[in-house]
């Protein structure tokens, strides 16, 4: 009995639970302060319990994701995923017509208090089909030729194709960023030759290259309004530019994160100390909070935190040695990652606003669910790598 206790426990991985947790107390700490500090906070005790609701759910999907093995996995991945897609497409005419108004996206639905965010499921629905999609294609295609590459790519598109349909009339650009990023992350590890990834790294510099030099000039934002590009997009650009030209505007979240992070200093002004209003800081801005109270060794801190937590993930992967969950776990990988790198890059300037959450840590459930679900899926492979051993070779059925 004591020896099936310890086996069940080492199946465990308790570095990655470990990290979460750190995650998520520093997350409910600095969403106290946002809701002591904000001057439109109706209830601190409301926000503080509202979030701990959310990692209650979060952790049960985490335990009830964790009892799938690779072989179950394989077989729902198409089911979440049209099943989302079916989510995506009904946002658009049950959206929250508040939020709507406010935030200029189709994004939420709202039944009373509580909010969803159809496209934060998504994220882990996509990474799991894309895991299954690229599985496949390998299987067929043990030898990687130029042109079954590019059918992996065409294919990989198709299923990225009716997500970026609905979030451009959803009008949310920086969730699509997100799925790009996804989908380039899952490309570099499915084996697509270089003679493919060479050109299109280059290109893709060439038209990121080419799209900011249009967005900063007015015969460049004209073409860009014809292919769909919104007023609000143009601002946020503007906001990121020259932020100390509209401090009282467009600019005013952004330079107040800006000053709030830089008034921290080394070692910050301490917990519960906030001079600096940021709005929206319990969110998008969370990490302004960070940098206010805790200073840079605070920011860094939380860096070293997010990397742990990475690595361990990479770790249960090479430990498993399992082509599907490989796929599955780059995704979810890129998907923290980018959150990461554009949420923090964005509170203190160095990237545009584009309302991307702190993983884990910022106000918000929809979000929070989609990471814990996909830590879910990297507990999974932990929990059952002793019990199923697929080659690389083995096609799921």
């Amino acid at each position: 009995m004591q020896r099936s206790q310890s086996d069940e426990e080492s199946r465990i991985d308790w570095g990655i639970i470990f990290c979460v947790l750190l995650l998520a107390l520093i997350g409910l700490a600095s969403i106290y302060v946002a809701a002591v500090h904000d001057q439109q906070a109706t209830s601190v005790a409301r926000q503080v319990i509202t979030q701990l609701v959310w990692y209650a759910i979060g952790t049960v999907m985490i335990v009830i994701i964790m009892q799938f093995d690779s072989e179950q996995l394989w077989k729902i991945a198409p089911i979440i995923y049209w099943l989302s897609i079916f989510l995506m497409f009904a946002i658009l005419v049950f959206y929250s017509r508040a939020y709507y108004a406010s935030t200029g996206a189709k994004s939420w639905f709202a039944i009373g208090p509580f909010t969803f965010q159809p496209s934060e499921i998504m994220k882990p629905a996509y990474i799991l089909m894309m895991g299954r999609v690229i599985t496949t294609h390998n299987n067929r295609y043990p030898v990687h030729t130029v042109r079954s590459d590019w059918h992996l790519i065409g294919t990989m598109l198709l299923w990225l194709l009716p997500i970026l349909i609905s979030l451009h009339f959803q009008n949310d650009f920086g969730t699509a960023l997100v799925f790009f990023a996804i989908f380039c992350g899952m490309i570099l590890v499915s084996g697509v030759t270089w003679r493919i990834l060479a050109p299109a790294a280059t290109a893709l510099a060439v038209v990121g290259g080419s799209a900011l030099a249009m967005v900063t000039s007015s015969t460049g934002r004209r073409i860009l309004e014809h292919i769909g590009f919104q007023a609000y997009q143009f601002d946020r650009v503007d906001t990121w530019l020259h932020p100390e030209q509209d401090t009282t505007n467009q600019g005013y979240q952004l330079w107040q994160s800006i000053k709030a992070v830089g008034s921290g200093g080394i070692t910050g002004t301490g917990f519960n100390n906030s001079k600096v209003y940021v709005p929206v800081r319990e969110s998008d801005m969370i990490f302004s909070v960070i940098g206010e109270n805790f200073g840079f060794i605070g920011g860094v801190l939380l860096i070293l935190i997010y990397l742990l937590l990475i690595y361990l993930m990479i770790r249960v992967t090479f430990d498993t040695k399992n082509e599907f969950y490989a796929y599955i776990s780059t995704g979810v990988i890129m998907m923290i990652l980018f959150h990461i790198f554009e949420n923090i890059g964005m509170n203190i300037g160095l990237l545009p606003l584009t309302g991307i959450p702190l993983p884990f840590i910022s106000a918000g459930g929809s979000s929070l669910i989609g990471n814990l679900i996909g830590i879910g899926m990297i507990m999974s492979m932990r929990y059952h790598h002793h019990s199923y051993m697929f080659s690389n070779k083995q096609e799921f059925r």
